[in-house]
């Protein structure tokens, strides 16, 4: 407990910079004589700590103090090393610099064995540059204007965006859209061109209320012939598909009812049925009665 403590203790100060014993006491449950113990501990065992008294004074690290590689295990040093090897896909130069030199701190190969692009097929350049601009935008709070293709115009908005997530094979910008005055999802392949300005927003968290994409979600379960299973575990979860006793996979899952469900269900093309709720068969025959009739000779 003791030890837990202690390096607690130091990434406060690291994150903060100067704390008192009063302070340290209250965070950590002990009492003051207790601090005063674990700051010696601390120094005996050369952690450049050292408490200062006065107005100003308080319990500080020497300024160009850093962690020494022996605090992580040498999973601890692997994971990190990973992670920034998958942002270092988004090509940039800083963590490439920054990864060869945590691997040679940490005595660790940083083989090239994780690769992730941000692109779609064919469009490379701009897809990472779009993914860069945007996490610039919400690193440093300033306000986006973006060009925006949504399911009946291209609009121009001015977004404040809030976080970048990933879903359902897509990334997604979290936003505040100023035009609505309310939060808004966008889909980051729709975003045709943008332009960081320099009106600073106040950094707000994106609602947890807002957990879907785009309308209400329902229990939608479909039927496919064994000769899919590489799209039904493409785009299900393994828990919600039950294999049937002649090779067919019933697969369940809650989904907005859009253009957008329409549209997933036609990708299929005759090798889905609908098993519930029965309104969508319908539907769906009437978008496919419509491609047909367009494209017929």
């Amino acid at each position: 407990m003791q030890e837990s403590r202690l390096f607690q203790i130091v990434y406060y100060l690291l994150g903060k910079g100067q704390s008192t014993a009063p302070e340290l006491a209250e965070k950590f449950e002990v009492s003051v004589r207790t601090i005063y113990r674990d700051i010696d501990a601390l120094s005996g065992a050369g952690i450049p700590i050292y408490t200062e008294t006065g107005r100003n004074g308080g319990i500080h690290l020497m300024d160009d103090f850093i962690l020494d590689k022996t605090v992580f295990s040498e999973e601890e040093r692997q994971e990190i090393l990973t992670a920034l090897q998958s942002i270092n896909a988004a090509q940039n130069n800083n963590n490439s610099q920054t990864l060869e030199k945590l691997s040679a701190m940490f005595h660790l190969p940083s083989e090239n064995w994780l690769e992730v692009d941000f692109s779609r097929w064919g469009n490379k350049d701009f897809d990472n540059a779009k993914f860069q601009l945007l996490k610039s935008a919400v690193i440093h709070c300033k306000n986006v204007k973006i060009h925006y293709a949504g399911p009946e115009v291209i609009s121009e908005r001015i977004v404040q965006p809030c976080r970048l997530a990933y879903k359902a094979n897509a990334w997604y910008l979290e936003a505040f859209c100023t035009q609505k005055q309310d939060w808004r999802i966008f889909k980051l392949n729709r975003i045709l061109d943008l332009e960081i300005l320099n009106e600073i927003f106040p950094r707000r968290d994106f609602p947890k209320l807002i957990d879907n994409f785009e309308g209400e979600c329902n229990l939608i379960t479909l039927r496919f012939p064994k000769e899919m299973a590489y799209r039904v575990y493409d785009e299900f979860d393994r828990q919600h598909i039950q294999r049937q006793e002649n090779g067919d996979f019933i697969a369940s899952a809650k989904m907005p009812e859009n253009e957008w469900l329409i549209s997933f269900l036609l990708s299929f093309g005759t090798q889905v049925e609908i098993l519930s709720p029965l309104y969508l068969k319908n539907i769906l025959a009437e978008q496919a009665k419509l491609i047909y009739e367009k494209n017929k000779s």
